[in-house]
């Protein structure tokens, strides 16, 4: 069952969750806003409920509570950051604010991090780029989660890419995916639920096909469009690692392993001026053209509406207005939380 909680509150109570936790009260004021956003959008796997696991790695020190990452160099278009293992909101908002600037002046901006944490959802970096002007791209890679093709072992994780347009539309224009068929944190939120998972999404550790989360998570994803999904995964495992100096395959560390280890991925963000190469105006409207072509395209029996990418969750955001949804489990779990850190909630019900 869920709970349908107030937004600002539920922000305001997960900040003091952080602060409590020993974050910087700016600090968590950001990562609690990224965490409740992702749930407006209606994307849970990357939303309230990693409050816990990002606490855990707070305490345990492998997520410092450093607040800017270290340039480590600077060459016009390009930029090379340690994230010095910082929350990784705020590592990626800092790296695609400095994207954009390099796009101000030089038209592109390619900034890689290395030694970062978890973002949580990327097109909260592409959506800031495109509000700026620019088109956002941002690659992020995680430790091996999917096989190759026919394979039985974890060779490249399921890595996200998210690519964002300015538009003259009110409505973002944002694909925003993971490599995989779906995210592990969906899995991860079927087995808090005690749900089945399609069989389409994960195979056993041998390999077999499965339906069970638990037998999933200590299994393997499945890439999306099978080869195709692999060989985007492993190129975006490149370019993040390669690119930052940093971490890629199996030298990033499980997200749910030791709490106590860094994770240490490494993040790509990139901003292209479009007034660098066009007139941005009408780039914007040629871009509403395209979203409204696919709206009002042809529609399949029983289909009542198309959308374009990133369309949904923002339907999700503006039907549940200042409310959001969250589960049960999920508001225990912070509640828990903030017990043991001694934090006073406003918002979230004690459990």
């Amino acid at each position: 069952m869920a709970l349908l909680l107030n937004v600002d509150g539920l922000r305001a109570d997960i900040a003091g969750i952080f602060v409590g936790a020993g974050l910087g009260a700016d600090a968590a004021d950001t990562v609690a806003e990224s965490l409740v956003e992702a749930d407006r959008l209606g994307l849970a796997s990357h939303g309230v409920m990693l409050t816990d696991m990002y606490v855990h790695r707070l305490k345990a020190g492998s997520v410092s509570t450093e607040r800017e990452p270290a340039v480590i160099s600077d060459r016009g278009v390009t930029m090379v950051l340690d994230g010095r293992n910082a929350f990784g909101v705020l590592t990626a908002d800092n790296a695609m604010q400095k994207a954009v600037a390099k796009a101000r002046a030089y038209g592109a901006g390619i900034v890689a991090v290395r030694h970062a944490f978890h973002f949580g959802a990327a097109r909260r970096f592409t959506e800031a780029a495109a509000a700026a002007g620019c088109v956002g791209i941002a690659l992020c890679n995680t430790r091996p989660l999917m096989p190759a093709p026919g394979g039985a072992e974890r060779i490249v994780g399921n890595n996200p890419l998210s690519i964002a347009f300015p538009t003259a539309d009110a409505i973002p224009f944002v694909l925003d995916m993971a490599t995989s068929e779906a995210a592990m944190g969906k899995i991860r939120m079927a087995a808090k639920n005690g749900a089945a998972i399609p069989e389409s999404w994960a195979v056993k550790a041998d390999g077999s096909p499965t339906t069970d989360p638990l037998e999933a998570i200590e299994g393997m994803l499945l890439p999306t469009a099978g080869p195709k999904g692999f060989g985007l995964a492993l190129m975006i495992d490149l370019l993040c690692g390669v690119l930052s100096g940093g971490a890629f395959g199996p030298d990033v560390k499980p997200l749910y392993g030791d709490m106590s280890v860094p994770y240490d991925c490494s993040h790509l963000l990139m901003a292209i001026d479009i007034g660098h190469f066009t007139d941005a105006g009408e780039a914007g409207r040629r871009v509403q053209a395209a979203a409204q072509r696919i709206r009002c395209g042809a529609r399949a029996p029983g289909v009542t509406r198309l959308y374009t990418p990133g369309e949904p969750e923002w339907c999700k955001r503006q039907e549940a207005e200042d409310q959001v949804s969250v589960d049960e489990g999920v508001a225990a779990m912070l509640s828990d939380l903030a017990r043991s850190l001694d934090v006073q909630l406003t918002t979230v019900p004690l459990a």
